[in-house]
């Protein structure tokens, strides 16, 4: 077993009327990955910020190597040994990647000027040292999600980090930036060093983590080693429901088709051809660049397509902008909810009402009592966790925030829903309440698009999954069919063996 070096003991943080930690608790050892695992609102993030010094305002014990610390601030924990990687990079764009990974701590020299060849060399061993070859003197604006992800874990190896924490750093990364982290991480294990890892996939959860920490509600559940425990019991831990439970497709018996596509072609797309009916989940598979996305955001008017055919209810229709698609009952739950889906800034019950304003408005206008009435009603239906319809829609879990994108198609009855990656960056509990919602949808008779890179949750829930390939269709398979495949047999599509 490895040394402990860091652990913490009853530790508990109270915000305005919420308990967010209650006697939590959390161990870290060197050359180790201790996966965080819970729902929003677990307190994960609470806990983290406490070991970074973001969040002094706490109860309990930290012992770091053997002796009781205060965790005061961020600059104090960075000199102690400990870094943390946000969700949402810290990096400044404007600036070189050298300089971002020197900044508060550049050598100088005699004269007092900054040494920038050792700021380079520094910043080219670093990058060395975890087996990125990403140019020193490039503008972080110009670097990928990923590659900025490992300037982030250069920048906190040059405080010579012992402890690193990664909260949910591959939400937007490609597979291939996934695989060239985890060999960082891997690394970096090698070297001691003890990594804190946040992430809703449970995929890697199991490939990259060691052991395993459940929160639940704000209180610590159970601490498990991967080789003890499997996804079933985790989900349970999480929860309170089996794995059994966990993909919630209902049968139903298919209508008629709603949506049919003939040799669409688009910038990403070529010659897609497929059809969705009332009453089923029509999924879409493929890795990243398959053109997946693109095509749906063709098809709701977002984006122009080349030629082809799109035809709804047996008509074919010109869908050159996205309020015609609404005209013609499309709904498009798109891939980055908070650019493209919602208003951040406006309340929930605005975000919703925009769909279809005609349903709200008297001969005086708009009537705030039956935009009230008709709002409650769909989050009442959706399942939305907020304490009013004047929340920001910023202030709600991405979980919740979806569930808003449902409630504002419904909201505008629509027909065909597109679900781009609906379950992307949401905990366990919340994918199944967004599976439920699906099916609900199913039961009513809609008809549902469902693009996932999520090769299980597109088995499981999918009545009939098309694989894509290089902007090509490569495979179409049944329902029965499906039920029957391996997800090796799937992958072969997917990247083009077959």
């Amino acid at each position: 077993m490895n040394e402990c070096i860091l652990e913490m003991k009853n530790i508990c943080v109270q915000f305005p009327g919420v308990l967010a930690l209650s006697g939590a608790q959390l161990e870290a050892r060197k050359g180790e990955v201790t996966i965080l695992l819970g729902e929003n609102g677990a307190g994960k993030s609470t806990i983290v910020k406490v070991i970074a010094g973001v969040n002094n305002d706490y109860t309990g014990t930290v012992v770091l190597k053997g002796k009781e610390i205060t965790c005061r601030s961020v600059q104090e924990q960075k000199s102690r040994g400990i870094s943390i990687i946000f969700q949402e990079m810290s990096l400044l764009k404007n600036i070189t990647v050298a300089e971002n990974i020197a900044i508060g701590d550049y050598p100088t020299k005699k004269s007092g000027a900054i040494d920038w060849k050792s700021v380079d060399k520094k910043a080219i061993t670093l990058l060395d040292s975890i087996g990125s070859d990403i140019p020193v003197r490039k503008m972080v604006n110009e670097l990928t999600v990923g590659q900025m992800q490992m300037v982030e874990i250069a920048k906190a190896l040059s405080s010579n980090a012992e402890i690193i924490i990664m909260d949910e750093p591959t939400s937007a990364l490609t597979k291939r930036e996934v695989d060239a982290l985890f060999n960082v991480i891997r690394k970096l294990k090698e070297k001691g060093v003890a990594i804190i890892y946040i992430s809703h996939r449970m995929e890697e959860i199991m490939e990259i983590g060691d052991r395993i920490t459940v929160f639940k509600d704000g209180q610590f559940i159970k601490t498990l080693s991967k080789q003890e425990t499997d996804l079933n019991e985790l989900i349970r831990l999480m929860v309170g429901r089996e794995v059994t439970e966990y993909y919630r497709r209902i049968d139903t018996l298919p209508g008629p088709i709603v949506l049919e596509v003939n040799n669409l072609s688009g910038d990403k797309f070529q010659g897609v051809s497929f059809s969705a009916r009332e009453g089923q989940i029509t999924c879409f598979y493929g890795l990243m660049g398959a053109g997946r996305t693109e095509l749906m955001r063709a098809i709701y008017g977002a984006d122009k397509y080349s030629h082809g055919e799109i035809k709804v209810n047996g008509s074919t229709v010109e869908i050159s902008n996205c309020y015609k698609a609404k005209k013609y009952g499309l709904g498009l739950l798109p891939e980055d909810r908070k650019v493209h889906g919602l208003i951040q800034d406006f309340e929930i019950g605005k975000n919703i009402s925009l769909t279809n304003l005609e349903r709200t408005m008297n001969k005086f206008g708009i009537s705030n009592k039956r935009e009230s009435l008709i709002n409650q009603e769909l989050v009442n239906e959706t399942g939305v966790k907020t304490p009013s319809l004047a929340q920001r829609v910023k202030n709600l879990s991405g979980g919740n925030q979806q569930k808003v994108c449902v409630s504002k198609w419904k909201n505008a009855d629509a027909h065909v829903f597109i679900f781009d990656e609906p379950t992307r960056g949401i905990d366990v509990g919340a994918k199944i309440e967004i599976y439920t919602i699906m099916n609900r949808l199913k039961a009513l008779n809609k008809a549902i698009i469902m693009v996932s890179s999520e090769l299980t949750e597109a088995m499981n829930m999918g009545d009939r999954l098309y694989v894509m390939f290089n902007g090509r269709i490569s495979a179409c398979i049944e329902s029965k069919e499906l039920r029957a495949s391996t997800e090796a047999e799937i992958l072969k599509y997917a990247v083009g063996a077959d």
